[in-house]
């Protein structure tokens, strides 16, 4: 039997309910069901919900919501929404490794005793799962990292990293959509944006989504790219 959540406040007008520490499946799909059945049974008074990878963090307003029947209210709703979450969408993403795209895929290589082309191999061969999203609009948080390709992130963060980067740091893998400061380890980019106001749907992939990532020549990323940014989502849905 799952072990049951835990809630702290959040300041004055949030709380989180967490379900463990670690960066898992299980906990990740007990987090989003929670997330889906707020959604379809509404709580006056909640505001926003925010799933994380292993916690979900509830803003509400104090003036109509009581902390301590909130959390009440959280836990048993925790109690029966379990832990099937919707069937997320898996996603093909291109990207371009190495070189100007990619300025620290030969770094990793060299640090893991590999050749860059094993590094592509093993990275694109994988199936990440999207845990969620934050730190700024689009950007995608993903599990499923070969663990021989795990790297601390890096000593000395870059101000400014790519639009479109493509990046691990430690056990994490990530899809960048903005240009943005960044401690990760660049190993290429996609013309994909994963947000783009004024397109449907403005965000591309979603919490309990999968990704894998084809690579394609860095001729084709200017042309893929003025797709992109005409609205063209360019990302592929494929069947699991």
């Amino acid at each position: 039997m799952s072990n049951p959540p835990h809630i702290k406040p959040c300041g004055d007008a949030a709380l989180v309910i967490e379900y463990g520490d670690t960066v898992d499946a299980a906990l990740n799909r007990r987090v989003l069901a929670l997330d889906a059945y707020l959604a379809r049974h509404p709580v006056g008074g909640i505001s926003e919900t925010v799933p994380t990878y292993r916690s979900l963090l509830v803003h509400y307003d104090p003036l109509r919501l009581d902390y301590a029947d909130l959390s009440a209210a959280l836990l048993e709703a925790a109690a029966v929404s379990g832990s099937d979450s919707a069937t997320g969408t898996r996603w093909r993403i291109p990207v371009v490794y190495g070189g100007e795209y990619g300025v620290d895929l030969a770094e990793i290589a060299a640090r893991h005793h590999m050749r860059e082309e094993e590094v592509i191999r093993r990275h694109s061969a994988g199936i990440y799962r999207v845990y969620m999203l934050g730190f700024m609009p689009g950007f995608a948080y993903l599990g499923g990292l070969d663990p021989a390709l795990a790297t601390p992130r890096r000593d000395d963060p870059r101000l400014e990293t790519p639009a479109g980067t493509i990046s691990i740091g430690g056990v994490q893998a990530g899809v960048q959509c903005l240009a943005a400061p960044s401690g990760w380890h660049l190993l290429g980019r996609t013309p994909v944006r994963t947000y783009q106001p004024g397109r449907e749907p403005m965000f591309l992939v979603e919490p309990g989504d999968e990704v894998t990532f084809a690579p394609i020549a860095a001729d084709l990323f200017a042309g893929l790219e003025a797709r992109a940014s005409a609205g063209e989502m360019i990302a592929e849905k494929v069947q699991p």
